[in-house]
């Protein structure tokens, strides 16, 4: 059996769906999704096999107009898994792609428009040809995709292009084999059965960050973080785990403790559930709020998560 391996690297606009397509070619969840934008703060691997082929996917952060430290640092690893990989994926979210070009567009759609662009100039700068995946095709007419689909090919940055919905899968197995096809001879780089590459303590801070913007979305924009402070592998088989939310003010503490303390054990329950599946093992979670105002601008933060401080 001759075996292949690569890399292959979704890049996009936030929100255009790429850590749903990573968990749908992955085929187990490794890349948390939450309705907010900006949910991936840092290249999550998750590990694809298609026959004899393992496709490492390196699910990047959204790139975007960057305003402070950790967005600029964010857009830093975004390019910097696309440069790395042997595929560059670009997935765009083609309901806001065509919305944006409408009258009376909403801001979320031409901002993500304005994404497409950056990132089309982006490759170009670069030199890097990627794969064009337009995302969310349900429903939408043949005649409208493909003229989307030549607008954007049109630009000379993609060398083919497929039409896919991430949520429902249709159209994914096609860009899956595609993939597989592109790897080069050689080893796998990890077990067949493994599908990421991210250390335990971290998985366990994104399932809790997850929950908490599944619960308080509309109430905290993105101005949290989540911490393990500690993970300890008990005699008895289960596993120990503390965690810290921070948040940048104090008004902000009450709406994750939520009355009587009901929001957080919400958070933490749900997060407890999932990590059990994920772990295999019994898990005891503790969870504590922590304001801290300058929590963005802490260099240790950016080195537990494999980002750039300095960026």
């Amino acid at each position: 059996m001759t075996t292949r391996a690569g890399f292959a690297a979704i890049i996009g606009a936030p929100n255009a769906g790429k850590s749903t397509l990573t968990n749908r070619l992955v085929g187990a969840k490794v890349s948390i999704v939450t309705q907010k934008v900006q949910t991936t703060r840092f290249p999550v691997r998750g590990v694809a096999m298609e026959d004899e082929a393992q496709i490492v996917l390196v699910d990047t952060p959204g790139i975007f107009t960057p305003r402070r430290r950790l967005d600029r640092a964010m857009i830093r690893a975004a390019w910097g898994g696309a440069q790395d990989a042997d595929v560059i994926v670009h997935l765009v979210d083609s309901v806001a792609e065509l919305a944006a070009a409408e009258p009376g567009a909403k801001a979320a759609d031409k901002r993500a428009a304005i994404d497409v662009e950056s990132i089309v100039e982006g490759l170009k700068a670069a030199g890097k040809q990627a794969i064009l995946a337009l995302n969310k095709i349900d429903g939408m007419k043949r005649e409208t995709l493909l003229a989307l689909a030549q607008r954007l090919f049109d630009t000379g940055v993609y060398s083919e292009v497929f039409m896919i919905s991430a949520a429902d899968g249709s159209g994914v197995d096609d860009l899956k084999r595609r993939l597989a096809g592109l790897m080069k001879d050689g080893p796998w780089f990890y077990p067949a059965e493994q599908t990421a590459d991210i250390p335990a303590r971290l998985l366990a801070a994104e399932i809790t960050r997850e929950k908490l913007y599944l619960r308080v979305h509309e109430e905290l924009p993105y101005a949290a973080a989540v911490e393990t402070t500690a993970f300890e592998e008990r005699k008895d088989g289960s596993a120990r785990i503390e965690q810290t939310i921070y948040v940048e003010r104090e008004s902000q503490r009450p709406i994750i403790l939520g009355k009587g303390g009901q929001t957080l054990k919400w958070i933490g329950q749900k997060a407890r559930e999932e990590l059990i599946q994920l772990l295999d093992r019994p898990v005891h979670l503790f969870l504590h709020v922590k304001v801290d105002e300058r929590w963005a601008d802490k260099r240790e933060f950016y080195g537990d998560v494999g980002l750039d401080f300095d960026a």
